[in-house]
């Protein structure tokens, strides 16, 4: 495409230079008017700026992502309210036969798990077990999240519904489903595993530290398994664009949004909304309940000393530990009799509950089936939320209000604004300078590829990355044969999702953990910019690097 007159071409850079700015930093203080707003501004400007007409700005709006995107989201609400995160947070715990155990099996059933619900919902549900779970044994945190976040990007890469970038990248190139999956199946398994040994690497010695037994006990009891397997969870959206340095966070399915194909970590008001919940529940407990809030504040100042100290000399004596928790074994019985005697429900009541969970994970395993046979991915997710939302047999309205239409409507947005910056020949320009040196058919190529998709994946976030170069890299790469042309777009996936782990700003999936963490009601904990980057940045490049070759079309 030829460059577009200058005046288009600066009136459009404009318009698409507001929206980039306002989706990085949604509160900007000269506008802060956030990432949706943002991206309808752009889209305004484009057509107020005739970069491009109104009829083209509607027509770049693709349906089919937007209707695969609030299938899937609808579909994890009801796996939500089914109780499958739940039972994927027991299997943290079970059995575990340590730190290091405790870790590999985060990895795994992260990456397993947002592959399926994709990533934000991922870190959203399982961030408290983890943080709970950490503490129940007498663990630092920082290993544990970092696993959990960097698990849940490299997982996603691997199915076209395990992040939004996927999701554009499979209705553009047309990719069936299955092999999709199997293109990126081995990277993705290696992947998990070389971050793993990294994280194993990088903590071992903190993983190792002894642990002092009595201390455990007490910490067990404060975090009981009641606790944390009756703790509930509202999935998260899809967000899309990396929140990249912004003061907000805002998470929603409840409010999610995505940035590796996340906006950000949108779920604020929930988190804050639940955290009210909890507080107004303590207040109007009897007084057992506040001196268990007391025992638990003391425990935790116990735990997290021990945690930080890793001799044994430097522990506070038992002693003073047990005259303090005497009481707060009662309280915990007493607490757990009570839950008990709240969950019993009459048979039939428990019969219809286990038929309707039943429901929800056969019609989710058939829409998985359909997407695997090949179906229409958007239609196939639309008539599986519908199944849901008939079987629920009750009104939709709450359910359907977790759906974050924000997202929904910041795409429109953004494709109107890319498409608009498109034509203003700046994106094909600067494609046919690198092309020639990224063709993927060697190794130079395809590294030179990898980096400027890292590059552009955490300053332009992933999404508009996948947008403006999806179809000129799959264009270069036809040139050479159509099993090439489909290894590009798969190794476009690859990259742009894994490169979301080069820091904390780099996908909503890492700032949904940082949040969801600090907001921890008991448990809080700090997850810092230069912490994650330290370990960020070599699993980023070593991660790629050792998956591009593993990508195969088929």
């Amino acid at each position: 495409m030829a460059m577009a007159p200058p005046v288009k071409v600066v009136l459009g850079s404009l318009a698409f230079g507001i929206f980039w700015v306002l989706a990085v930093f949604p509160a900007v203080p000269f506008m802060p008017i956030g990432r949706t707003a943002g991206s309808l501004l752009g889209a305004m400007l484009m057509v107020i700026f005739r970069v491009i007409s109104p009829d083209e700005a509607y027509a770049a709006i693709d349906l089919p992502i937007l209707g695969l995107l609030f299938g899937t989201m609808v579909v994890s609400v009801f796996l939500e309210r089914a109780d499958m995160f739940k039972h994927l947070g027991k299997l943290l715990s079970w059995k575990s036969r340590g730190a290091k155990d405790l870790l590999f099996r985060i990895c795994l059933i992260s990456a397993i798990s947002s592959a399926f619900f994709t990533n934000d919902t991922c870190c959203v549900v399982l961030t408290e077990f983890v943080l709970k779970i950490a503490r129940q044994n007498n663990l630092p945190p920082q290993p544990f999240l970092l696993a959990l976040a960097s698990s849940a990007n490299i997982g996603s890469a691997s199915t076209p519904i395990g992040n939004p970038q996927n999701l554009v990248i499979a209705v553009q190139s047309g990719v069936p489903f299955e092999k999709f999956l199997a293109g990126i199946l081995p990277a993705m398994l290696v992947g998990v595993l070389v971050n793993a040994a990294i994280l194993l690497g990088y903590f071992w010695k903190i993983l190792s530290v002894e642990k002092d037994e009595e201390i455990v006990s007490i910490a067990s009891e404060v975090v009981a398994d009641d606790e944390v397997n009756s703790h509930r969870f509202s999935p998260a959206t899809m967000s899309h664009l990396s929140s990249a340095m912004s003061q907000e966070i805002d998470l929603p399915i409840d409010a999610n949004s995505l940035h590796s194909g996340d906006l950000g970590c949108g779920g604020g008001d929930h988190i804050r909304s639940q955290h009210n919940t909890c507080e107004n529940e303590i207040q109007s407990g009897s007084s057992g309940r506040t001196e268990l809030t007391k025992a638990s504040s003391l425990s935790k100042e116990m735990v997290e000393g021990a945690a930080i100290s890793p001799r044994r000399d430097e522990h506070v004596p038992s002693r003073r530990i047990v005259r303090g928790t005497s009481n707060l074994r009662n309280t915990v019985r007493e607490e757990s009799s009570s839950h008990s005697s709240d969950d019993k429900e009459d048979p039939v009541t428990r019969w219809k509950r286990i038929m309707w969970k039943t429901s929800v994970y056969l019609v989710t395993l058939g829409m998985l089936v359909a997407l695997l046979m090949g179906l229409n991915m958007s239609w196939t997710a639309l008539t599986a939320a519908l199944a849901l939302v008939v079987l629920d047999f009750k009104d939709a309205r709450p359910c359907l209000e977790k759906v974050s239409y924000s997202l929904l409507i910041f795409f429109c947005g953004m494709f109107i604004t890319v498409d608009g910056f498109n034509k203003t020949g700046i994106p094909t320009a600067l494609w046919d300078f690198v092309e020639p040196y990224s063709r993927i058919d060697n190794a130079s190529g395809v590294a030179l590829l990898g980096l400027v998709i890292i590059v552009l994946s955490n300053v332009a976030s992933n999404v508009p990355t996948v947008l403006l170069l999806g179809a000129r890299v799959a264009a270069s790469a036809a040139l050479i044969s159509p099993a090439e042309e489909m290894r590009a777009w798969l190794i476009l996936a690859w990259v742009s999702t894994v490169a979301g782990n080069l820091s904390l700003l780099g996908s909503a999936a890492n700032l949904i953990v940082c949040e969801q963490a600090r907001r921890a009601q008991f448990f809080g904990y700090n997850l810092s910019f230069f912490g994650h980057l330290r370990f960020g940045v070599p699993s980023t490049l070593i991660v790629t690097a050792i998956g591009l070759p593993l990508i195969t079309s088929h």
